[in-house]
C-alpha cells in the first residue's frame, strides 16, 4: 500500500475513532461478533507477521467502511433537501402559471367592464349630456315619466353594480400580481437551496469515490465482504429481537402493486435526484412504486416520514415504507419476510436487502385506509 494511499486509510481510522469515542450510548443494534472472513485462510502461527498484516489491513478497510457510509448518508441527506427544493419549486411554478391566467383573465374582464363603462358615458352624451335624472324632470308625459323612472332606477343599479365590479376586478388583479411576485420571490430562494444541495451532494459523492480509488481490486473485493457483513450483523440482531414474531398482516392490492413496480426496477443505477424510469435514487423508488399502484405520496424519505401514517413494525405489511437512520435520509420498500427493497446509493444498484440492516427510525403506510 503505498504512502499516499495509507494516508488516506490512516485519516479515515483516525476519524472513525474519534467517532466512537464520543458516540452516545445505546445504539439501535448490538454489533455482535464479526463472523469469519469466508474467503480468510487461519495462518497456522498467530503471531507470523503475515497474520498481523491481514488484521492491520481489516482494521483499515472497516474505518474507510464507515468513512464511505458516512460520506453517502451526508450525500442522502442533501439529496433530500435538493428534492424536496425541486418539489417546491415544481409546486410554485404551477401555481405561478395559476396566477398568470388569472391576470390575463382579470385584464380582460376589466376591459370589457371599461368597454361597458365607455358605452353608458357614450350613451349619456348622446342625450344631450344630461343625466337620465334631468332628461326624466323635463319630461311632460307622466307616462313617460313612469316608464322612465323605472328605467332610472335599474341604470342608476347597473351603473352601480359596474364600477363595484370593475372595483373589485382592479383589486383581485393587484392581489394576483403581488402573489405572483411572492411566489417568484420563493421559487428564486428554493433555486438557492436547491443549487446549494446539489454541491454538498457531489463534493461528498466525489470525497467517497476518490477514496474507493486509493483501493486496490483485492481491496475493493473485501470492502464489499465488510460491507455485507456488517449489514448481515445489523440484520440478524433485529430478526433475533423478535421483532417480526408478530408480524403477519397481508399486502393490499394498491401495496402488491407497489411491491411489483419496485421489485421490477431491481438492478437499475442509483441517481441521485432520480425518480425513473432507468435510475432511482431511494425515496425517487418508492414515491413512483405508490405512484404506479394509484397512489400519490410525497417525493422524500423524510417528507414521507412527517406526512405518511406511521404504524409499528410489528404490524407492518408488504408495501409500507421503512424509514432509517434518525434523520430519516434514506427509505426502502418493505416485501415481506423480514425484507425490502431499496436503491442504496451512487455506485450500487437497486436491490433487496434485509429489512434490519441499517438502524430503522420507522414505518410509514401509504395506504392507511385500505384496510
Amino acid at each position: 500500500m503505498g504512502a499516499g494511499k495509507r494516508g488516506v486509510l490512516t485519516a479515515a481510522v483516525t476519524v472513525v475513532c474519534a467517532v466512537t469515542v464520543l458516540a452516545v450510548p445505546g445504539t439501535a443494534f448490538a454489533a455482535p461478533t464479526p463472523p469469519p472472513d469466508p474467503g480468510a485462510t487461519a495462518s497456522p502461527d498467530p503471531g507470523a507477521t503475515a497474520s498481523v498484516t491481514v488484521v492491520t489491513s481489516d482494521v483499515e478497510l472497516e474505518a474507510v467502511r464507515k468513512k464511505l457510509e458516512k460520506l453517502y448518508r451526508a450525500a442522502a441527506k442533501a439529496t433530500d433537501e435538493y428534492n424536496a427544493a425541486e418539489e417546491k419549486a415544481r409546486q410554485q411554478t404551477a401555481q405561478v402559471v395559476r396566477l398568470a391566467k388569472k391576470i390575463v383573465e382579470g385584464r380582460e374582464k376589466l376591459g370589457d367592464l371599461k368597454d361597458r363603462a365607455g358605452a353608458a358615458a357614450a350613451a349619456q352624451y348622446r342625450g344631450g349630456g344630461l343625466p337620465p335624472e334631468a332628461r326624466l324632470v323635463l319630461s311632460d308625459d307622466p307616462q313617460d315619466f313612469l316608464d322612465g323612472a323605472g328605467r332610472v332606477r335599474q341604470e342608476q343599479h347597473a351603473t352601480k353594480g359596474l364600477l363595484g365590479e370593475m372595483t373589485r376586478t382592479q383589486r383581485d388583479l393587484e392581489e394576483y400580481a403581488e402573489d405572483a411576485r411572492e411566489q417568484m420571490r420563493k421559487l428564486e430562494a428554493g433555486r438557492k437551496v436547491k443549487a446549494a444541495a446539489q454541491k454538498r451532494i457531489e463534493r461528498q459523492i466525489e470525497a467517497a469515490e476518490k477514496l474507493e480509488a486509493e483501493l486496490e481490486q483485492e481491496e475493493k473485493e473485501r470492502l464489499a465482504r465488510l460491507e455485507r457483513q456488517a449489514a448481515a450483523r445489523a440484520q440478524a440482531t433485529w430478526l433475533s429481537s423478535g421483532v417480526l414474531d408478530e408480524v403477519t398482516s397481508k399486502a393490499t392490492a394498491q401495496g402488491r402493486k407497489a411491491v411489483a413496480y419496485a421489485t421490477a426496477q431491481i438492478g437499475k443505477p442509483y441517481q441521485w435526484g432520480a425518480e425513473g424510469p432507468n435510475t432511482f435514487d431511494c425515496s425517487g423508488l418508492t414515491s413512483q412504486a405508490w405512484l404506479a399502484a394509484g397512489k400519490t405520496i410525497p417525493r422524500t424519505s423524510q417528507m414521507q416520514w412527517q406526512h405518511l401514517k406511521r404504524v409499528d413494525v410489528k404490524d407492518m405489511r408488504p408495501g409500507d415504507l421503512i424509514i432509517y437512520w434518525a434523520d430519516a435520509s434514506h427509505v426502502g420498500m418493505y416485501v415481506g419476510d423480514g425484507v425490502m427493497v431499496h436503491a442504496p446509493r451512487p455506485g450500487r444498484t437497486v436491490t433487496l436487502a434485509g429489512a434490519g440492516s441499517m438502524p430503522i427510525l420507522g414505518v410509514v403506510r401509504p395506504d392507511p385506509a385500505a384496510e
